[in-house]
């Protein structure tokens, strides 16, 4: 196999002939004989493996931009591996000394990054068993900042390599003593880099490197399901599920209550002109006795509402669904409620009220943990409120993405591929702040060729379109342009 003789380097634990049998690793990577990658794939890269004695440096191996000079300093990204004494290789992803040239466009771009954090958080989860097997930087061009203290603990035989390369080593993978798993981290790891020189894994390996990048991208955008929400909600009471528009985040919230909760419950939507009174409780105008006029009495809110239900079923959840949770100031409205907003209290939390709402709290009130509060929140939507600190602290917080696996089921070929355009588009081009706006799988649903453009235009088009007009995605504004043009024109 293609990648057999690399892996059986890496785990030799011997810089023994370390240039001659590297020569031979890196030829059987390419060729449709047994390679992985096609032959044009190797005129991408150089192999670099000097001989070195132990004490004269620090041993490595590594695939870089083949315009470097053939000895001493290089530059742009590059794979590599450090061998050490009795022990598999440390292997990784590398910014030459010399600097990000000529593929500073790659490292810069989001999407690199994103992906090596993806890749690294899937090593750690299929492959760590409980401890860290993988570490990525955040920013690969922040060659001015070191690998943390913590990382390098971990794995004190690489201490040289880290004093060294510390500051330039952006993605790591220390392999176990298993070789299947070292083999799985080296076509994550070698993929990423030949797809940013435009190879992909020839036809033999390609449904391999599919199946394996849909895996590492379930950790780029984790699927959540309403079992897990109704789980977290059973365990923590207060639930956020957060996301872009069109992910079915209030889809989810309803199917729960009618589904798992039995309908016990309802549904409300905040809005900016939502109040404390109207949510917990106030005084509000009431026909006069005398039928003359009004006068105030108090009244209970939403939330009072939903507590004196559930404290009539004390054996059944109740759930008070509030979508659209940050469209108003939430720390306004819950007031001196927020203090009940707790489930790890050792004794039963309960406030003052100012005046007498009757059976069942009178002018003492407190949540019976029967009650869950399960709330939506758009991401995309920065005109409103951000919940303060105070109000983060006491909910679980759930990201709902789009999801492929339900474009490629009820979506058409149109529909598909306008998905996977835009979604690549905010993976390689969205900044952090930007990316959790990619729109959701809601948008690309339609089944019917014939009318698929047509829902495009009408649904998707204007999302992207005031997107731009907010400035939302400025630093990959023409790429959505471009995609618009191709929408339009269909």
């Amino acid at each position: 196999m293609a990648l057999d003789p690399l892996v059986e380097i890496i785990h030799s634990g011997s810089v023994a002939d370390w240039r001659k049998r590297n020569e031979a690793a890196f030829d059987t990577l390419f060729g449709t004989t047994s390679g992985r990658y096609p032959k044009a794939a190797r005129d991408k890269v150089m192999l670099r493996a000097p001989e070195m004695a132990a004490d004269s440096g620090v041993p490595f191996a590594a695939y870089i931009h083949p315009s470097n000079p053939p000895s001493g300093p290089y530059s742009g990204l590059s794979f590599v591996m450090f061998p050490a004494p009795e022990q598999p290789c440390l292997i990784g992803m590398v910014v030459g000394t010399q600097g990000l040239a000529p593929d500073e466009a790659v490292l810069g771009r989001p999407g690199h990054a994103r992906k090596m954090q993806a890749i690294c958080a899937w090593l750690n989860h299929e492959l760590g068993k409980g401890s860290q097997v993988a570490w990525a930087k955040q920013d690969p061009t922040r060659i001015d900042l070191n690998i943390p203290r913590e990382v390098c603990q971990k794995w004190p035989a690489f201490q040289t390599v880290f004093e060294r390369y510390g500051q330039v080593l952006y993605a790591l993978f220390h392999p176990t003593g298993d070789r299947s798993e070292t083999e799985l981290a080296l076509k994550a790891f070698l993929d990423v880099m030949f797809a940013e020189r435009g190879h992909v894994p020839l036809g033999a390996h390609k449904p391999d490197a599919d199946v394996m990048q849909a895996s590492w991208f379930e950790h780029l955008m984790p699927t959540v399901t309403r079992g897990e929400v109704t789980s977290l909600l059973q365990r923590r009471r207060y639930v956020i599920v957060q996301g872009p528009p069109g992910t079915g985040k209030t889809r989810m919230a309803r199917a729960i209550l009618a589904g798992e909760y039995g309908g016990f419950g309802t549904s409300i939507q905040f809005h900016p002109n939502t109040t404390y009174e109207g949510f917990i409780g106030g005084l509000n105008p009431v026909a006069s006795a005398r039928g003359i006029g009004f006068q105030f009495a108090p009244k209970s809110g939403f939330l009072m509402e939903g507590a004196a239900r559930a404290l009539t079923h004390p054996d059944q959840h109740y759930l008070l669904h509030i979508d659209e949770i940050n469209r108003a100031d939430l720390g306004k409205i819950l007031g001196e409620a927020i203090y009940l907003l707790e489930t790890d209290t050792e004794s039963k939390r309960q406030i003052d009220l100012p005046y007498d709402f009757g059976e069942p709290f009178h002018q003492t009130f407190s949540l019976p943990d029967n009650l869950h509060i399960l709330g939506t929140m758009n991401s995309a939507d920065r005109s409103i409120a951000i919940l303060d600190v105070a109000v983060r602290r006491r909910f679980a917080f759930v990201s709902l993405w789009p999801s492929t696996k339900v474009v490629e089921e009820l979506g058409c070929g149109t529909t598909r591929r306008a998905f996977r355009d835009l979604l690549s588009i905010f993976v390689e081009h969205a900044s952090e702040e930007a990316f959790p706006l990619v729109p959701g799988h809601s948008y690309f649903l339609e089944a019917d060729e014939k009318l698929a453009a047509e829902r495009l235009r009408v649904s998707l088009v204007p999302l992207l379109e005031e997107y731009l007009a907010q400035g939302y995605v400025t630093g990959f504004a023409e790429s959505i342009r471009s995609y618009l043009q191709w929408l339009r024109a269909m």
